[in-house]
């Protein structure tokens, strides 16, 4: 079992940073596959990142290539979304989620554990 909590969501303005933290437990936390999904009211679910357990392997939705970045930290069970150059668009509810396989680190229907979310709000 692993659960999950995420943290560092808030209310920016376009242009801001935001990091997200997600905190892990659960002793096998670094062999899982992390990712980041976002959903914003009445859009569907959004792949955002994942990253593989040895951090070898990055992923990025199309959306945020090149404003966000993922990364781990397996000795604090925890994962980050460092998120720069934030927009509008951006604004959803952010998830944490954690995947035993990686098959495919981008659907969201592979994921086994998933944490409560965060809001992130941008203004324009």
């Amino acid at each position: 079992q692993v659960q999950l909590v995420e943290s560092g969501g808030g209310l920016v303005q376009a242009g801001d940073s935001l990091r997200l933290s997600c905190a892990a437990s659960g002793r096998t936390f670094s062999s899982y596959v992390m990712g980041w999904f976002r959903q914003a009211p009445g859009k569907e679910r959004e792949f955002v990142a994942a990253i593989t357990w040895t951090g070898g392997r990055i992923y990025y939705g199309d959306s945020v290539k090149g404003r966000f970045t993922i990364s781990r930290d397996n000795t604090k069970n925890t994962v980050y979304l460092q998120m720069n150059s934030l927009k509008p668009e951006d604004t959803a509810v952010y998830y944490c989620a954690a995947d035993r396989y990686g098959s495919r680190p981008d659907l969201g229907r592979e994921y086994d554990y998933w944490g409560q979310g965060t809001q992130v709000t941008v203004s324009s």
